[in-house]
């Protein structure tokens, strides 16, 4: 089988596709497998270093905001376009997949409707609650649109052939042992918090996390472990002028990235974080209760429907960056550990909705659409 892949800009619409890539190679290990990704995306970068073939198209997205700076950005993006269309019609001939799937960015938006034109079988994967445009315009075109969320359906073109598989999720973060994860962490039995706002860090989160800190230091009732991210250097400053001298708590484990996320999952009782789709597939995944604070400077504001998509099950509370602040965060933080139900409550609805057989149910697709079409 040749499949190639085609999605990019985040790591949200990488990842899939890698995760997918892996699966495929390991049920059919003579898979021919090609990635096409943006030029100068970070695809070019991740895309080799997990060993699949890459090819590159020049293509930018459009900029909203209306400035002289970014209507000459999107004269080149219209630009790309046209060459972009070029590219992708002839890396298909080159190498004739016997299928594509898109993951969404929108250097998936002409590779799929160059492969669609080709009659080529094509999939996509939308991660989101509230589809990405490249998907929604695409997806009547395809002859399948795989969704991890259900809610996304509704904002697809009328006549998509919809589906739910879910969010692919790590091994590492499935298998990943509580006890054991508490030990290598140096944890005790007090109640365990873990907070980051991605890798580049989150100002606000990290403001609104040092007050928390601050206000738990006053009795270490809890343990806590905060990533503050690339920007976020500041983070420790922040707390010695808040009185928080960290040498002399050793439940607070304060560092820059999280490197160990499966241990780090595995131990928490209480997660705060953002609402990307990958994030929150793993809390399911691993039946976490979560402060969720959607990011309001995305596309389409999807974040704020993936967040409502827990919320509305009782899985998860949403704390908007619009009210967030050191006391409505702490505030909130309170009530849930005051009510012993309610933590183990948000957990148990969040793994309620957990997909773990994602990567098998997006592989039957594929050969269920190949099969289809030689028929």
């Amino acid at each position: 089988m040749k499949i190639l892949f085609a999605g990019g800009g985040t790591a949200g619409h990488i990842n899939p596709a890698l995760a997918i890539a892996g699966y495929v190679r390991e049920k059919e290990p003579d898979a021919e497998i090609l990635y096409v990704g943006a030029k100068g995306g970070m695809e070019e970068r991740l895309v080799p270093q997990a060993g699949y073939d890459f090819r590159s198209i020049t293509i930018s997205g459009f900029q909203r905001k209306l400035s002289f700076k970014n209507l000459q950005k999107n004269a080149k993006t219209v630009a790309h376009l046209v060459t972009s269309t070029l590219e992708s019609k002839k890396i298909l001939r080159d190498f004739k997949p016997d299928l594509c799937v898109g993951t969404g960015g929108y250097v998936s938006g002409p590779v799929i409707r160059e492969a669609v034109k080709l009659h080529i079988p094509c999939v996509i994967h939308e991660q989101n609650a509230y589809p990405g445009v490249t998907n929604k315009a695409l997806s009547r075109r395809v002859d399948r649109v795989m969704l991890a969320n259900g809610d996304a359906q509704k904002h697809m073109e009328r006549g998509a052939r919809c589906i739910v598989t879910g969010n692919p999720v790590r091994l590492s973060v499935l298998r990943a042992d509580r006890t054991a994860a508490r030990k290598r962490l140096h944890l005790d039995n007090r109640p365990v918090i873990l907070s980051f706002g991605g890798s580049l860090g989150a100002r606000k989160i990290n403001e609104a996390v040092a007050d928390l800190i601050a206000n738990t230091a006053k009795t270490d009732q809890y343990q806590h472990i905060h990533a503050y991210g690339k920007y976020g250097a500041w983070f420790p400053d922040l707390l010695s002028e808040k009185g928080v001298v960290l040498s002399e708590h050793p439940n607070f484990d304060i560092r820059a990235y999280i490197d160990d996320m499966p241990d780090c999952l595995a131990a928490a009782d209480l997660v705060i974080c953002r609402a990307g789709a990958i994030t929150l597939s793993e809390l399911e995944a691993v039946g976490r209760a979560s402060i969720i604070i959607p990011s309001p400077n995305v596309a389409e504001n999807h974040q704020y429907f993936n967040a409502m998509s827990l919320v509305n099950r009782g899985a998860a509370e949403i704390l908007e960056e619009k009210d967030l602040s050191g006391d409505t965060l702490t505030a909130l933080v309170e009530k849930l550990f005051s009510d012993p139900a309610k933590i183990p409550a948000l957990a148990e609805n969040a793994k309620k909705m957990a997909i773990l057989d994602t990567n098998e149910r997006i592989y039957r697709i594929l050969k269920e659409v190949l099969a289809e079409r030689r028929a």
